[in-house]
């Protein structure tokens, strides 16, 4: 494992092109916006979708969360296993993950939204940790293997 922290700046189109580049099976995306949220967590965002106030995609590899900064504008940041991105500004300097298992609830807790994958979906979450101060700075979901 190579993990690596970072953010962007994309436009709509750029977010798009990242979102289908960093997608492997199976990812997960959880879209909000003002009146709701995402329904089907397995269906990728189109650009009949956007604007959007923020989102998020997690696979194995990676979870990438973005929030709208003006219309066509979205701040990214990305939480990988997978290495460097060069069109990332790289956050920290020295990362080590934890991954630990997710705890579902049920389904009449509103911890996580309706429509959140099954019980018998194997997440986790995944911890990133500055290696010199040991800190949690992140926590992602991912999937297990």
């Amino acid at each position: 494992m190579n993990p690596f922290v970072g953010v962007s700046k994309k436009s709509v189109p750029e977010l798009l092109d990242l979102i289908a580049k960093l997608a492997t099976e199976p990812s997960y995306y959880f879209l909000r916006w003002t009146h709701e949220v995402s329904k089907d967590w397995k269906i990728e965002p189109t650009e009949t979708d956007f604007p959007m106030i923020e989102g998020q995609m997690f696979n194995q590899k990676c979870e990438l969360r973005w929030k709208q900064k003006r219309k066509d504008s979205y701040e990214v940041l990305l939480l990988s296993v997978a290495g460097e991105y060069s069109d990332f500004a790289s956050v920290g300097e020295d990362w080590q993950t934890q991954e630990r298992d997710a705890h579902l609830y049920s389904s009449t807790e509103t911890r996580f939204p309706k429509g959140f994958p099954s019980k018998k979906l194997d997440i986790a979450q995944r911890y990133f940790i500055d290696k010199k101060t040991a800190t949690v700075h992140f926590v992602a979901l991912t999937v297990k293997k």
